[in-house]
């Protein structure tokens, strides 16, 4: 689990160095491009880290393997590393060594790291992280996708790589109402690269970025070439209704009835258990 995101999100502080207020959208929407430094107080690094400390541990496993949930040692370790082990400034540093900007769609601030490649006519690439994590995540794509041949590839392969912040997630803005699914943020995704000047790129997405990568694709908006994503929704509705009774629909193939057999096995785990939890109530199951 990458808790990256997380960290920022709760201690992030914002440094906005230009701000001009020239163009606004029919909502009344600051169109402008702002540049963007990032900037965590001490104060709440310090709070954070003392929360970490204060953890409550339960009892050790009765068992010698993780049939009873992740191991005691091993969360310990995990919460040490995090807790005191792990440099927030030197990710810091980091991210604003980066070309990094604002700009507000729909009401929310979004934040998004904007590197453009040396190569000409480099292919412009939309990036849209997963869940729970953040820009973080795609850190280390940036070179060899900006400068290639760096990195044993030609300059024909170049790309000139955006990759903004979800709502709600890292640096950007938290909406203040309902709707910001998918398909909302597809679109604030397109807006986005017009207002950056491009009228041909591509869009790639992964976990949480993946629905909101095909919904891009559904949508087609002028200019969009094409999209690829990592974790694409192969369960078709039919066979998705079908897993919690684990009777499968007619005319499953061989192949297609062993995946069906495994993914109902892995649902009497539990392991859907947290997603099912989340889809019923998200704002409950995070505040309970």
């Amino acid at each position: 689990m990458r808790l990256d995101s997380v960290v920022a999100a709760l201690v992030c502080g914002v440094i906005v160095l230009f701000s001009p207020a020239d163009a606004r959208s029919a909502t009344g929407d600051d169109r402008s491009i702002r540049p963007f430094k990032a900037q965590v107080p001490q104060a709440a690094l310090d709070e954070l880290r003392g929360r970490i400390a204060a953890t409550r541990w339960p009892d050790k496993e009765a068992v010698a393997d993780a049939t009873q949930g992740p191991q005691l040692a091993r969360l310990q370790e995990l919460v040490r590393y995090w807790g005191s082990g792990y440099d927030w400034r030197k990710v810091e540093a980091q991210l604003n060594a980066l070309p990094q900007f604002t700009t507000t769609i729909d009401g929310v601030d979004i934040h998004f790291i904007h590197v453009r490649s040396r190569h000409k006519n480099a292919l412009p690439i939309l990036v849209t992280h997963g869940w729970p994590g953040s820009v973080i995540e795609q850190l280390k794509i940036i070179g060899p996708l900006t400068d290639p041949t760096a990195h044993g590839g030609r300059a024909e392969d170049a790309f000139d790589v955006v990759i903004p912040s979800l709502p709600g997630y890292g640096f950007s803005g938290k909406p203040t109402g309902t709707g910001w699914g998918p398909d909302h943020i597809a679109q604030a995704w397109a807006e986005l690269m017009k207002r950056l000047g491009y009228t041909r790129y591509v869009a790639q997405g992964g976990d949480w970025g993946s629905p909101i990568t095909q919904s891009m694709g559904r949508q087609a908006p002028k200019g969009l070439l094409g999209i690829h994503v990592n974790l694409p929704g192969a369960v078709p509705p039919e066979v998705a209704a079908a897993l919690p009774g684990g009777t499968p629909p007619p005319g499953l193939s061989d192949k297609e009835r062993a995946v069906f057999d495994h993914l109902v096995a892995a649902a009497r785990m539990g392991n859907t258990t947290y997603v099912a939890m989340m889809a019923a109530r998200p704002r409950r199951s995070v505040t309970a």
